[in-house]
């Protein structure tokens, strides 16, 4: 068989076989299928172009076959009219610009060399396409529908989505889980604070159910200007993306202000199921956005610092390790008093550990006192150890190889 034969059967094979996935490369790479939700329509579950929502599932196996871990993507969020036009134009907002195969490592591989404790399991990656986490529902701004050309933008609802998804994999063998993890990365681990205790409520009374939030511990924290820029954020972003009646009842009863709900140090005391944080102390997306956005650094001293750490002075450093102390300040109770919870929160200046396969489990992994991130956190879902791990803060860990 020549060249050209080979490669047209391999393009045949992947026309036909949905549900395909092969590797490539020195270790393998697992790429997975999309998976459209042809049923969304029913319950009016449509990304923000009127696409139909998507996912990826590989399969699992052997003592894994009845065990879930599901991936909220992530990928920032839309607050105004505009910022979710744009989003409709692009893979943030439409299935229709996505690739159709998605690279499985991390968290999600299937090699047991890389992913010890979940790779023989189903595992799901859950495309983001809405702007709000998965917590809008909203068809209407001031009463009128807007538009971008052809396609109607009056689909702000990710609730829906995330609900579409959940019932279309429920009959596939989520509803007869005995164990699952529920996990998500930046905006998607924020979504993993706002629908944890609703995945709990889809699933078998004796099942294990239990959640991982990656870089969504978002803070609520004034930036360099004294100003709280990702508060008013989010409060646009819930006033246009009908968000508030999706956040935890309890918080939002609770709260003066139940906006502040959708910031997870609000939520977490509110979550009954089991959760595990993993954060960096020095998350870059937060050091960019919260506490440093360009509106608060005009003229651009902080430029410098930001492409790279060891260029930040005195007073920079000091500014970031105030930082660190509000977000430990933030889960000192949680640390201190949660039965169930677990935690890595390491002094890496990144964003988002879990799906990178050198961040998560790797002979080069970030370290805190000799664990990697994945043994941290198979310790915890399996109850094997204590994994509240709290790194030494900036420049101490010397295992922090990705370094801005």
């Amino acid at each position: 068989m020549n060249v050209n034969s080979i490669v047209v059967l391999k393009l045949l094979l992947l026309s036909f076989w949905p549900c395909l996935v092969y590797s490539e490369g020195e270790h393998g790479r697992l790429l997975v299928n999309m998976t459209m939700v042809h049923n969304a329509s029913a319950l009016g579950a449509y990304c923000l172009d009127g696409s139909l929502p998507a996912y990826h599932l590989h399969r699992g196996y052997g003592a894994g076959a009845n065990n879930w871990l599901l991936q909220f993507e992530g990928g920032g969020w839309c607050n105004d009219i505009k910022s979710c036009l744009d989003r409709a134009k692009s893979r943030r907002g439409s299935t229709r610009y996505m690739n159709k195969w998605e690279v499985f490592s991390g968290i999600l591989s299937n090699n047991a060399s890389f992913n010890p404790d979940f790779y023989n399991w189903n595992r799901v990656k859950i495309r983001y396409c809405d702007g709000a986490s998965f917590a809008g529902d909203a068809e209407f701004y001031n009463g009128v529908k807007f538009s971008i050309t052809c396609t109607h933008i009056s689909f702000l609802q990710g609730q829906r989505i995330w609900q579409a998804i959940i019932l279309d994999l429920l009959p596939k063998g989520l509803g007869h889980a005995k164990k699952a993890l529920l996990s998500g990365c930046s905006a998607g681990g924020l979504a993993t604070f706002l629908h944890c205790d609703n995945f709990t409520n889809y699933l078998p009374k004796n099942a294990s159910v239990k959640c991982l939030s990656d870089a969504g511990f978002f803070l609520d924290e004034r930036d360099l200007s004294l100003n709280h820029t990702i508060r008013s954020f989010y409060e646009d972003l819930i006033t246009l993306q009908g968000v508030e009646p999706n956040l935890n009842q309890n918080c939002t009863s609770t709260l003066y202000y139940p906006h502040l709900c959708l910031f997870p140090q609000y939520a977490l005391p509110f979550i009954r199921t089991p959760f595990f944080i993993l954060n960096s102390a020095y998350d870059v997306y937060q050091f960019h956005h919260i506490l440093v956005p360009p509106s608060s650094d005009p003229r651009g001293h902080w430029n410098h610092c930001r492409n790279n750490v060891t260029a930040c002075n005195a007073s920079q450093l000091s500014i970031l390790q105030g930082f660190r102390k509000d977000m430990l300040q933030a889960l000192r109770v949680f640390y201190y008093y949660s039965r169930g919870g677990g935690m890595y929160i390491n002094s890496c200046f990144t964003h988002c550990q879990s799906e990178t396969q050198n961040t998560w489990f790797a002979v080069d992994s970030p370290l805190i006192h000799k664990k990697t991130i994945a043994q941290t956190v198979g310790d915890w879902y399996f109850s094997r150890n204590v994994s509240k791990e709290i790194d030494s803060a900036y420049p101490c860990d010397t295992t922090c190889h990705n370094m801005i």
